[in-house]
């Protein structure tokens, strides 16, 4: 044992706080990562002759899943347009300035949401009966459903870079017209298209300027 001092007069000893426990820094992305993603990312309308693989857009859908939703409603879905046919329906509805460019990726998502997404609730969702939430309210449904539709369009753009893949976001068709072709029938409508492959670099223009922090962002 070893000696304890005594206490003043007048005084009691307390045990001393515990430490706390030291805070684990989070793992984050490299300068590389950053860089894929973000920094030097570009939208590409050039694209090499070259397939992309099936098995690569699953890998990128099964990144872009996990990403979170209202209440995990995970309303999109996606159609991977690569054969001629499937691009032949897809260019009656592309603007004059689209086509080009569009029908030469090797392939096209339909970025699209599904209306009735609360019919698979009981499965995402388990916890609580929230069905009805939306079934019973379209206006609530439709916001829903292209609010985390759109926010699942944009996992798949970084999905897509993270698995080393190439990106086009575009509008500049016929949303009407194309839901006629290809979901005639279903409760699916679309939102905008992701040209996806292996981009042309030599193509690239120089990049657009983008806002600052203090254009862009204020604190309350």
């Amino acid at each position: 044992m070893t000696d304890q001092a005594p206490a003043s007069p007048g005084m009691t000893t307390e045990p001393a706080p515990p430490t706390p426990p030291a805070v684990a820094e989070r793992p984050v992305l490299d300068g590389a990562g950053l860089d894929l993603l973000f920094r030097e990312a570009r939208t590409h309308y050039g694209w090499q002759d070259r397939p992309v693989p099936e098995a690569k857009l699953e890998e990128m859908y099964n990144l872009l899943r996990m990403g979170p939703t209202s209440a995990n409603c995970s309303p999109a879905r996606f159609v991977f347009i690569r054969t001629a046919e499937g691009k032949a329906r897809l260019k009656q509805v592309l603007s004059p300035g689209n086509i080009e460019k569009t029908m030469k990726a090797p392939v096209v998502c339909i970025v699209a949401h599904d209306q009735a997404f609360y019919d698979k609730l009981g499965f995402l969702f388990p916890g609580a009966e929230l069905r009805g939430w939306y079934a019973d309210n379209p206006a609530l449904s439709d916001a829903t459903a292209l609010r985390n539709g759109t926010l699942q369009g944009a996992y798949l753009i970084m999905a897509a870079r993270a698995v080393g893949l190439d990106v086009a976001p575009m509008s500049g068709f016929d949303n009407y017209q194309l839901d006629n072709l290809f979901f005639a029938g279903t409760r699916w409508k679309s939102n905008f298209l992701v040209a996806l492959g292996y981009g042309e670099a030599a193509a690239l223009p120089p990049r657009n300027p983008r806002l600052s922090f203090d254009e862009a962002c204020r604190f309350e």
